[in-house]
C-alpha cells in the first residue's frame, strides 16, 4: 500500500475549546505500513506528543492549538516542511471534516488511512451532567468521526480502499465505579458502533474500519480536571490496575494503529482491539 496521506484528527483537551479542535495531515511512507516499525520517543514540548519514525513521520498524537504550538509540531515531525501539513477548524462540523479532505488530497494526492483520535475525557456525576458537558462529548468524539469519515471514504474509494482507525475507550464497553463518565462513555460508545456499521457497509469499497479501546494511558488529558503532579499521582496509582503492571504510553497506542492500518492487518475488519494492559480481559467473564 503507497500510502499518500495519513490524516489524524485529534485534539489536545487540555484548555482547548471545541471549536479549536485541531486536525493533522501527515504523508507517510509505505514502509511504514510494511515493516514492523521501531519507535523512538522525543520529548513532549509544549504538550506534544510526537512519534516519530527514523526517517519519516508516523503519526502526530495529540496537540494545543495555539498557532506557535502547531508550527512547532510541524517543526519536530517534519523540519523539511515536505511531508506534515497541519489544518486547523471546528471538527465537529461536516464542513471542516469536508474542506480537511480535500486539503489533503490537494497537498498530498490522496488519502489512504484516517485516525479518529478526537475526545475529552471528564469525570462528572451523570446528574450533573449539563447539556454543555453532553454537547462537549458529541462535539468532540462521536461528530468528528462521522463526519470526517463520511468526507474520507470518497476519496479512499477513488484509490481502490483504505483504512480507518478509530481511538476508543474501555468506557464504551464497561464502567468503573470511580471514574463516572456518562457523557463521554455515551460518545465513545457511538463511535465503536460506527465501526462495526462502517466496516460492514464499506467492505465492499475495500475500506477496513477497526477501534483500539485504551484505558489509562498517559497523556495531558488528565491535567483537564487536575494539576500536573496529580495526574501523575493517579497515573502511578492505576499501574495495579492493569494486570501488565502499568499504565499505556502513547507508543502502546501508536503500535496498534499502525497494525490496524497496514496490510498486515488485511483480513480485519469491524473489530475493537483492547489496547490495555490486559484490563478488559480481567473484567470479563471466563468462557467455558
Amino acid at each position: 500500500m503507497g500510502v499518500s496521506a495519513f490524516l489524524c484528527c485529534g485534539r489536545d483537551p487540555v484548555e482547548c475549546p471545541v471549536e479549536d479542535l485541531d486536525l493533522f495531515v501527515a504523508q507517510v511512507p509505505p514502509e511504514v505500513f510494511g515493516n514492523p516499525p521501531s519507535i523512538h520517543r522525543p520529548g513532549r514540548p509544549q504538550g506534544l506528543q510526537a512519534l516519530v519514525r527514523e526517517g519519516g513521520v508516523k503519526s502526530p498524537s495529540v496537540g494545543r492549538v495555539r498557532q506557535e504550538v502547531l508550527d512547532s509540531a510541524r517543526e519536530e515531525l517534519d523540519p523539511s516542511g515536505e511531508r506534515v501539513a497541519l489544518f486547523a477548524g471546528d471538527a465537529s462540523k461536516p464542513e471542516t471534516a469536508r474542506n480537511f479532505v480535500a486539503a489533503a488530497v490537494e497537498r498530498f494526492g490522496g488519502v489512504d488511512v484516517l485516525v479518529n483520535s478526537t475526545g475529552i475525557f471528564r469525570i462528572k456525576p451523570f446528574e450533573e451532567e449539563s447539556e454543555e458537558d453532553f454537547e462537549e462529548a458529541m462535539n468532540s468524539i462521536l461528530r468528528p468521526t462521522f463526519y470526517t469519515s463520511q468526507a474520507a471514504i470518497a476519496e479512499m474509494r477513488r484509490r481502490g480502499g483504505g483504512a480507518i482507525v478509530s481511538v476508543g475507550s474501555m468506557w464504551a464497553v464497561d464502567a468503573v465505579s470511580t471514574t463516572q463518565t456518562s457523557a463521554y462513555s455515551a460518545a465513545q460508545a457511538g463511535r465503536h458502533a460506527l465501526t462495526k456499521n462502517l466496516a460492514i457497509e464499506l467492505a465492499g469499497e475495500n475500506v477496513r474500519v477497526n477501534t483500539v479501546a485504551l484505558v489509562f494511558v498517559e497523556t495531558p488529558a488528565y491535567e483537564r480536571f487536575m494539576s500536573q503532579e496529580e495526574a501523575r499521582a493517579v497515573l502511578d496509582s492505576v499501574n495495579a490496575f492493569h494486570p501488565l503492571g502499568r499504565h499505556g504510553q502513547p507508543e502502546d497506542v501508536v503500535e496498534a494503529i499502525l497494525f490496524l492500518a497496514s496490510e498486515r492487518a488485511g483480513w480485519i475488519t469491524g473489530s475493537t482491539l483492547p489496547v490495555d494492559g490486559g484490563v478488559m480481559a480481567a473484567r470479563s467473564p471466563a468462557v467455558a
